[in-house]
């Protein structure tokens, strides 16, 4: 296969294991009561089919990406893929409730070794005037995929294909992954310039088990009435994840680059991530949850009911990079208060036939404010990381993704169920929730934008250009900061020169 061909090709196969991984949280979002029905499963094993592949994702972020130093990025992808895969079959085949379980444990660390390199690849394999396009298809990927686990789950489970369900939704990700393994040959051998020597052994414990602490009370608490043993649990994750930061500073060889927490770029582009993600997938969840219990709409009419939020987040996506060129982080807070208005109106409008065009209408214009904040964020953030950092930064990026998400789904999930005289008034609080939780994120935005603005000037690089993922590299006169490229836009040494 040409050289040509191969470049061609990286970007769909890294590109279809984001697919596959957010596909996957959300396609239970509607597939969870007939997964109940079907295999027996009571409440807390039901939490568990949902939160588990959350746990392990989540958990192994920050390890993998040290990983793929070690030992290549195409190679730990292909390992990740191959996991995810064989998990998604297993899973699918479940003859109960635990067998699903492990599958979806098992799966999740299998999305865990694959997450980083998706980033780490396209910021060593794709040459520096391509990375905000390939930056912009991973967000919009992340967009599609979100809402396609909601959308194609409803439609297979209403139609029952050979009278498997759920099963046919797990299965959807098993062609992709086989394509992708078939295909990931072609795929460069890269490794980071700082190539690890070793990974960290007291970091990786500390941060798997600090995290592993923190998320499973997060994720299941709730639902359990919050024993002692999650207060427990997350006393004891403060204390492994501090000792896990005070290790960093310590070792030769950190799993977190001490450049990171340094920059205050990446420390309010995580936060963004954090706290929107606090709000967008408890948003879908809730409604689908919403939908298909106190409005009575089947999991066909729960999939087209998010559909317009679909169809905006797509058109979203397809603008953002002109957007971020634009206006910056300007436009992560504009698309971050989009959504907090929509909250607003949905519990308005979700309930009155004769207002349900204005909700379709709201739910499109929030669909368009998600699909511009996934696609540019990510470009916008990794602009401003310095080169050391990179691999720690994709890293923490999904690991902040996917705590938001967990965080979020507790807290809005509280706030449903907070004593309310109807389910109308039982969604008005969550949806109050959110429209809190995007308000912060729009904070955030300004904060990521003022730093972003600062890190330009000192740099000398144009704003444009470092909204635009332009600024790259060391520059010599000054370490650690970015400097501008050539006039073709690359660095020596990249891929395709």
């Amino acid at each position: 296969m040409t050289t040509f061909r191969a470049h061609r090709l990286l970007l769909p196969i890294i590109l279809s294991g984001t697919f596959v991984q957010l596909f996957s949280v959300t396609v239970m979002q509607v597939a969870v009561v007939d997964v109940r029905r079907d295999l027996g499963a009571g409440a807390g094993e039901s939490q568990l089919v949902l939160a588990g592949y959350t746990l392990t994702f989540a958990c192994s972020l920050i390890v993998s990406a040290r990983l793929g130093d070690r030992y290549g990025h195409r190679r730990m992808f292909v390992a990740g893929m191959a996991v995810f895969t064989a998990a998604s079959i297993g899973a699918a085949a479940a003859p109960g409730p635990w067998v699903l379980i492990a599958g979806r444990l098992v799966q999740g660390f299998g999305s865990g070794l694959m997450a980083p390199q998706i980033l780490s690849i396209i910021q060593s394999a794709v040459p520096p005037h391509r990375r905000p396009a390939a930056l912009s298809a991973f967000g919009a990927t992340m967009a599609a995929a979100s809402l396609a686990g909601p959308v194609l789950g409803g439609v297979l489970i209403q139609l029952n294909p050979l009278g498997l369900g759920w099963r046919a939704a797990m299965l959807l990700t098993v062609p992709i992954g086989l394509a992708a393994l078939a295909l990931s040959p072609t795929l460069p051998s890269v490794h980071s310039e700082q190539k690890a020597s070793r990974v960290d052994p007291v970091g990786a414990v500390l941060s798997l088990l600090g995290l592993a602490l923190l998320i499973f009370p997060l994720a299941t608490g709730r639902d359990a009435g919050w024993p002692p043993w999650t207060w427990v649990s997350l006393a004891l994750a403060v204390v492994l994840l501090a000792g896990f930061a005070v290790s960093q500073r310590k070792v030769a060889d950190p799993l977190v680059h001490p450049s990171t927490v340094a920059n205050p770029v990446t420390r309010w582009g995580l936060g963004i991530v954090l706290v929107f993600n606090a709000g967008v997938p408890s948003f879908t969840l809730l409604l689908s949850m919403h939908l298909q219990g106190a409005e009575g709409w089947s999991p066909l009419q729960t999939g087209l009911g998010v559909t317009p939020y679909a169809l905006g987040a797509l058109a979203g996506s397809g603008i953002a990079n002109s957007l971020g060129r634009r206006f910056g982080p300007w436009a992560l807070a504009a698309s971050a208060l989009t959504l907090g208005f929509v909250s607003l109106v949905v519990p308005v409008t979700i309930s009155g036939h004769g207002l349900l065009w204005v909700y379709w209408l709201a739910l499109c214009l929030g669909g368009f404010g998600f699909g511009v904040f996934t696609a540019s964020a990510f470009t916008q953030i990794i602009a401003g990381v310095h080169p050391e950092a990179a691999t720690s930064v994709s890293g923490l990026l999904p690991t902040a993704q996917q705590l938001g998400g967990t965080l979020g789904v507790t807290l809005a999930g509280i706030a449903y169920a907070a004593p309310a005289a109807n389910a109308g008034d039982a969604l008005w609080h969550a949806m109050g929730y959110e429209a809190a939780a995007f308000a912060l994120a729009a904070v955030c935005a300004v904060g990521l934008a003022r730093h972003t603005r600062a890190a330009a000037a000192d740099s000398s690089v144009p704003p444009g250009q470092w909204a635009n993922g332009l600024a790259c590299g060391d520059r010599p006169d000054r370490p650690g900061v970015g400097r501008q490229l050539g006039s073709r836009g690359r660095l020596p040494g990249d891929l395709g020169q």
